[in-house]
């Protein structure tokens, strides 16, 4: 077994509940880690054998394009994609933030977290 983990990926996006979000947008950030058995791509090196993390971002940017009111709709979004997608995945945990979100006070960000 092992773990892909991809961090920090940085979208500009229009996701929120208030329509000046979808309007105005906001900066967002969207952590990955996949579970996958990684035996047979250790020893082929063969990016055939293995879950393809560059196809995994393509994912998570397309799917962070399509304006959503709620970040669990999102981070679900994502999580159906790459199953849908990937071939090998044993587990995804999903973590989807909103930086400087508009709720009365500075707040640095705030996050969904989603696993299956």
């Amino acid at each position: 077994m092992g773990k892909i983990h991809i961090e920090s990926m940085e979208f500009y996006a229009f996701h929120g509940h208030y329509r000046e979000e979808q309007i105005v947008g906001n900066k967002f950030l969207v952590d990955l880690t996949i579970d996958t058995d990684m035996q047979v791509p250790s020893e082929s090196d063969n990016l055939k054998d293995a879950v393809n993390y560059q196809r995994a971002y393509q994912i998570v940017k397309a799917e962070m394009e399509k304006k959503s009111h709620l970040l669990e709709h999102i981070a679900g979004r994502i999580v159906d994609s790459l199953y849908k997608e990937l071939k090998g995945i044993n587990k995804i945990k999903v973590k989807v933030s909103k930086i400087n979100p508009p709720m009365g006070g500075k707040i640095g960000s705030v996050s969904v977290e989603m696993e299956r």
